[in-house]
């Protein structure tokens, strides 16, 4: 299997983490994002979207973070996907509201308009007003993640044991380290957070998103 991705890439991070944390061997093909490789000709026909990432798994391509995830999960049994119905409708459930609610206000509409330029708004307005927006809907996204996706008793997102969707949420989470973001004010996020950097590969997998967080910092963002 190929994976292609890009090291600091929100999405890609969460399938390089369950990846090496379930020992599944994927070869993986660097897209320079900082290049623009992705929007490149070649690149085009292995995604029209032009984006990361994508599994090849021996002529079967595969987009999209959420599905990549499920599909490695399902193609080795991994627990961390269950088969009980329900279960499994929980962790669907988690990936769908973190991808369709948190992640569009706390990525598009907070972090990457402060950080790329090709999101930053074309006037000061809509730029001071798109990142209020996206703060203000992020907090009231942090506050129900906090207080009842996981809440004070559960060690993960869909109970006690780890899921993928921990393994796709704590990616898209970390994400406003690079803005400055620290989770002292939403101490359950915080607590799972620290549970997902306690994985053994979590260092080695994020060596480059560390990097990353580490050029932005002392960079004045509006945060959470």
């Amino acid at each position: 299997m190929k994976l292609y991705y890009h090291p600091v890439s929100t999405t890609c991070r969460s399938i390089m983490l369950f990846a090496a944390e379930s020992g599944i061997d994927i070869e993986y093909k660097l897209v320079d994002l900082m290049k623009g490789e992705h929007h490149g000709e070649a690149y085009a026909k292995i995604n029209p979207s032009r984006q990361v990432p994508v599994l090849d798994d021996g002529g079967f391509v595969l987009t999209e973070s959420s599905a990549i995830l499920k599909y490695l999960a399902d193609k080795t049994g991994s627990k961390a996907y269950p088969k009980d119905l329900k279960q499994r409708a929980r962790v669907n459930e988690a990936m769908d509201w973190i991808n369709s609610n948190l992640y569009r206000d706390y990525g598009y509409g907070l972090i990457y308009p402060q950080i790329f330029p090709h999101h930053k708004r074309p006037d000061d307005k809509a730029q001071a007003g798109t990142v209020k927006w996206g703060q203000d809907k992020t907090r009231n996204w942090m506050r129900i993640l906090n207080d009842h996706l996981i809440g004070p008793k559960k060690k993960f997102l869909c109970g006690d044991e780890i899921t993928i969707a921990d393994y796709f949420s704590a990616a898209i989470l970390t994400s406003g380290e690079v803005i400055g973001c620290d989770f002292t004010k939403y101490p359950n996020i915080a607590r799972w957070l620290k549970a997902m950097k306690g994985l053994k590969t979590w260092k080695k997998t994020n060596e480059g998103f560390d990097g990353m967080v580490g050029a932005f910092k002392g960079n004045k963002y509006e945060t959470v």
